[in-house]
């Protein structure tokens, strides 16, 4: 509860979370004594003996002096020490207090090690993580790469879970541990620094660019030509979504981005939505399709940590200058977009010293991510930061042609490198794979059968080696080379101005973020950091092929050319994964950062909300910002509702539905039945136009069409169709709806008679062979599909009644027992937002309504009086299933409502509601 709850309604809120605690133990025994047969019973008492103390004296050997950990009414921790080794070590501590169970399984996943927790079943997941090797990079890191001073925090850090550790039972650390011990005999092992760094490749891989839409546009030449393809990856709109740099230029003769230059320079680069990755630009080989299609069944089995197969990965932040602000002083507002999980992603937490020297070096609050020390997003006393993802192409697939015990490159054969992997596994045999790997990195198509096998048409250009036995598939990720992401962290954490912040950046090398600036002064700026590649041929759009030296990297972006603003005119700088610069102007910038932006429509709409506010001199507020996070307009109705109140609609039925339209404002609020209906129109027109068109591997699992066969030319099958049936997880498929399919149709909306607009008749529909005809069945389509799922009634329906969230506890909530879920899972949350709305609960337009992902936390920072920011997690900060923080926040989350966020000493005390001091 905030920090100002009366007691009354805090005695009343405590009985109410009591009750519950007891009525989820009692269904916890009675499914365990009669369901399972073990016999146990866990009473009230041992759920809560993993509760953390939270006040009092706790010893903790390895401090020099006393730690302070103050916890507000929402149990989020401020900590104070007297040195930079203190501060660390109780971060470790008070975060595996509250988070150890999520900690634990984080690092087992990022070492391929989630089978020694959960038995065979996750033995193929470990397989392809032991291939990647995050675990592997992060030693490397490690021992080779960062600080001697971020290596000493890291230690400290460690130092504080193994403290945390010490003497404890599963049992006595977590719920989970208690329920995982019926089947296995796991026991938690000591923390490690490089467990720490290896979460950062957790990160780098959601946020891993373009790789899906990789393996998508190659999947998607089994059934569409390379016009059909380029129609599905138009241009980036670049006179309608503004990019987030729009002031200076790069200097081919000092080789550097200056934000308040000129253009100087006519070198061109690579460009195109859709470019010539593969040989040319020929077709993709029907080997390739079966491999593509394995790999793409080979993510899905890894643990979306941060977002479905990283599809939909986005995030909103922005920074307004005091000249458009009440307070004179900058507001910088950030929303990262990410999967739902409970608890959530990350941890608020505050770590200050009691005085800033030398000795101990940071005063700075905001969002961690539990089992890594320092802040991620935040502010320190100075200034601010946020991060949205910049999506830049980090990752290329190569085929490799396969000659004996080698691969071919460049008219040679090489030999793999190799090394032996053992997989333990809970309750089973051990299992030993072998991982191989080219100069291009792992050959990830050795985990899956499929991808090993060959189709009988190789497609590729007479350049390409014979196929022979197949080509198998190797990742090259910027992200598998050690860096120093770590060190960009804590330099992060105690930067005074914008000089460090982008110092800073430069360190921040995986994964590339947009990163967003505000500080106390009243300046305002962003910098895009990371390790981009540059290529010789082909453009990262479409497979490689490995044998071809051309196609290699020959370098990164250097990080004096990667684009910044400091303190533009305009007083006002908008992320939110749209292009970071108009490089359809290659005299502007001729280094290519990616084809695959998000399409703006976020971004545009947040600039126009600005625009709105502060034009003919108007003023943005704190509220204001958090108004314009909220915002749930549909910018895709905008453009077709429109046409669709012009259809003709018979069916009395429909009709009624139809008129839901009439009069309304695009906002899709939870309770708006029109934006249910829409969004169901809005689904059918892309099942109709695009989705059934699709081949089989991108289509929903299970979803099953009479199609004709690929690759059919025999003219005497011509009009032979055959039943063929969706493979992709529902969450990942296409279409998916997001502002890209926003751009498709926006191109082909005034050509009537568009080929897309074509669609097959069924046994109870007619051939549609232009637009309006098929919305016309879209608007019956989405009638029908309401009613099955609403009901008749259409006073009834609402957006929130098909957008729901429901928050899964990570591993056992999703894969364990029914009961185990019913006592750890949290929820549905009928939600208002959408789809490439501000208010982005994504969903999967071909998979169905449920929200996928979500902003996983807001947060708006005031630099006038940093006491009065505001922020908000999308759970609480405890991991507990039974604790009062566990899912506290997640109320007011969906209400779009923000806490306070104190800072100073002062406003920490006057908010402390437990206190704890850990002592030598």
């Amino acid at each position: 509860m905030p920090s100002n709850t009366n007691a009354s309604s805090g005695h009343k809120s405590g009985k109410k979370k009591g009750r519950r605690a007891r009525l989820v133990v009692i269904v916890l025994v009675l499914a365990i004594v009669g369901g399972i047969g073990f016999g146990a019973y866990w009473s009230i008492s041992t759920v809560r003996a993993s509760f953390p103390q939270t006040k009092g004296t706790i010893k903790l050997d390895g401090l020099s002096r006393n730690v302070e950990v103050k916890r507000d009414g929402n149990g989020i921790p401020q900590i104070y020490a007297d040195s930079d080794a203190d501060l660390f070590m109780a971060q470790g501590y008070v975060q595996a207090q509250d988070r150890f169970w999520e900690m634990d399984v984080r690092r087992h996943m990022t070492s391929g090690r989630l089978s020694e927790m959960f038995g065979k079943s996750q033995v193929k997941t470990d397989e392809f993580l032991r291939t990647l090797g995050w675990h592997r990079v992060a030693k490397k890191e490690y021992d080779t790469k960062l600080s001697p001073e971020t290596k000493k925090y890291l230690q400290a850090y460690a130092k504080g879970v193994n403290a945390y550790l010490e003497g404890k039972d599963g049992k006595d650390i977590s719920v989970e541990y208690a329920a995982l011990g019926f089947t296995n005999d796991y026991k938690p092992q000591k923390w490690t620094p490089v467990d720490s760094v290896a979460w950062l490749k957790a990160m780098a891989w959601d946020l891993r660019g373009n790789m899906q839409d990789e393996i998508d546009r190659s999947l998607m030449t089994s059934r569409l030509g390379p016009s059909q393809i380029k129609d599905l990856y138009p241009e980036y709109p670049y006179k309608r979504n503004k990019p987030i740099v729009r002031e200076g230029a790069y200097d081919s003769v000092t080789e550097k981005y200056d934000a308040e230059g000129t253009p100087t320079d006519t070198q061109t680069g690579t460009g195109g939505a859709a470019g010539t990755g593969l040989a040319g630009g020929a077709q993709a080989p029907d080997g390739m399709q079966s491999q593509l299609s394995g790999l793409s069944d080979a993510l899905d089995e890894v643990p979306a940590i941060l977002g479905p197969n990283g599809n939909g990965i986005g995030s909103n932040s922005w920074v307004v200058s005091g000249s458009h602000t009440i307070t004179g002083k900058p507001l910088l507002a950030n929303d990262p977009h990410l999967a739902p999980q409970l608890p959530s992603v990350w941890y608020q937490m505050g770590l200050h010293c009691r005085s800033v020297s030398d000795t101990c070096q940071y005063d700075v609050s905001g969002y961690t991510f539990s089992g890594m020390p320092g802040v991620v997003i935040g502010h320190n006393n100075d200034i601010a930061w946020g991060m949205t993802n910049l999506g830049a192409d980090v990752t290329d697939l190569y085929l490799e042609k396969f000659t004996g015990d080698g691969y071919q490159f460049d008219g040679k054969v090489l030999p793999f490198t190799t090394r032996e992997e053992t997989i333990k596994v809970a309750g089973g045999k051990d299992k030993k794979i072998t991982v191989r790997g080219t100069n291009n990195g792992p050959l990830i198509s050795d985990r899956d059968d499929e991808l090993v096998k060959v189709g009988k048409k190789a497609g590729v250009d007479t350049a390409a080696p014979d196929r022979g036995d197949g080509y198998g598939v190797a990742l090259r990720w910027t992200a598998l080379t050690p860096g120093k992401s770590m060190d960009a962290v804590f330099d992060l954490n105690k930067a005074k101005n914008f000089t460090e912040f982008r110092k800073a950046a430069s360190s921040f090398e995986v994964p590339s973020q947009n990163l967003i600036y505000a500080d106390t002064k009243g300046n305002i700026g962003y910098q895009a950091p990371g390790k981009i590649p540059t290529r010789g041929k082909g453009d990262g759009s479409l497979p490689a092929p490995g044998w071809d030296a051309d196609y290699r990297w020959d370098g990164y972006i250097p990080q004096d050319a990667l684009p910044y603003e400091y303190n533009p005119e305009r007083g006002y700088i908008v992320t939110a994964n749209q292009a970071v610069i108009d490089d359809s102007d290659k005299a502007k910038y001729p280094y290519k950062l990616t084809s695959d932006w998000g399409y703006g429509a976020r971004s545009q709409r947040i600039d126009d909300l600005i625009q709105s506010k502060i034009k003919n001199g108007g003023k943005i507020s704190t509220e204001d910002m958090r108004l314009m996070q909220t915002d749930n307009s549909s910018e895709i109705a905008k453009l077709l509702v429109p046409k669709l109140l012009k259809i003709d609609i018979k069916d009395k039925y429909v009709r009624e539905a139809q008129k839901l339209l009439e009069g309304w404002d695009y906002t899709q609020d939870a309770d708006s039945a029109a934006a249910a209906y829409f969004n169901s129109v809005w689904r059918n027109i892309l099942k109709l136009a695009i989705g059934n068109k699709l081949p089989k591997e991108l289509r929903v699992k299970g979803q099953c069409l009479n199609v004709e066969p690929a690759g059919n030319t025999r003219p005497a099958d011509e009009g032979k169709r055959v039943r063929e049936c969706g493979e992709r997880d529902a969450d990942s498929a296409q279409p998916d709806g997001g502002d890209r399919y926003y751009e498709v149709i926006r191109k082909i909306i005034d050509d009537e008679t568009n080929s897309w607009w074509r669609s097959p008749a069924t046994r109870t529909d007619k051939e549609t062979k232009n637009r309006d005809q098929l919305f016309e069945r879209a608007l019956h389509d989405a009638r029908w599909d309401l009613t099955a799922k609403l009901g008749k009634d259409i006073d009834t329906w609402s957006w929130g009644r098909l957008h729901r969230l429901t928050l899964k506890n990570q591993t056992l909530g999703t894969e364990g027992p029914g009961w185990l879920q019913f006592v750890l899972n949290r929820g549905p949350w009928n939600l208002g937002g959408g789809e490439a709305a501000v208010n982005a609960t994504g969903w999967n337009a071909a998979g169905g309504y449920g929200v996928v992902w979500v902003p996983s936390m807001r947060m708006v920072v005031n630099l006038k009086d940093l006491d009065k920011s505001k922020w908000i997690n999308l759970t609480g900060a405890s991991g507990h299933a039974y604790n009062a923080h566990y899912d506290d926040q997640t109320d007011k989350w969906a209400k779009g409502e923000l806490l306070p966020w104190a800072h100073s000493r002062q406003a920490v005390e006057k908010s402390t509601s437990d206190k704890l001091v850990l002592r030598p």
